[in-house]
């Protein structure tokens, strides 16, 4: 009788570790999955916090232009310091002009000295030159 029952308890064994085994593969690839998940949306959370940290120093870069554009300091004009601020920025007139809220027409007359910027246009010039490179682009291409 001992023959059958070791025969019969070492069965039994078997079949629970093949049952525990089966468990703990599923377990195991559950697991893979979980944490890749997790590892994604930590790369999402941490983009998430760059673009918030952009945000928040393109709002406060134009909150300083506001405040210095809003102050009554008298702003002079030059066509060429324009042209070469466009140029380093590698922008188009219409682009740059889309940024101080003007056509790149009248950007462009601005820049050969046919016409000068009124008070109100050389307050948002100097705004657009308060700005970061970052910032600048990013508002040029929305």
């Amino acid at each position: 009788m001992t023959n059958i029952a070791s025969v019969l308890k070492s069965e039994i064994s078997r079949i629970a570790r093949k049952e525990v085994r089966a468990e703990i593969d599923s377990l195991k690839k559950a697991s893979v999955q979980y944490r890749g998940a997790i590892a994604q949306l930590r790369r999402e959370v941490a983009d998430l916090q760059k673009q918030l940290k952009r945000a928040s120093n393109a709002r406060a870069s134009e909150a300083r232009a506001t405040e210095s554009a809003a102050a009554d300091t008298p702003r002079r004009f030059s066509a060429t310091r324009l042209a070469a601020h466009r140029a380093k920025l590698g922008l188009s007139a219409a682009a740059y002009g889309k940024l101080v809220g003007m056509s790149g027409a009248t950007v462009y007359l601005w820049e050969q000295g046919k016409s000068r910027p009124n008070e109100e246009q050389l307050q948002r010039l100097a705004a657009v030159r308060t700005l970061g490179r970052r910032a600048v682009l990013e508002k040029a291409n929305s």
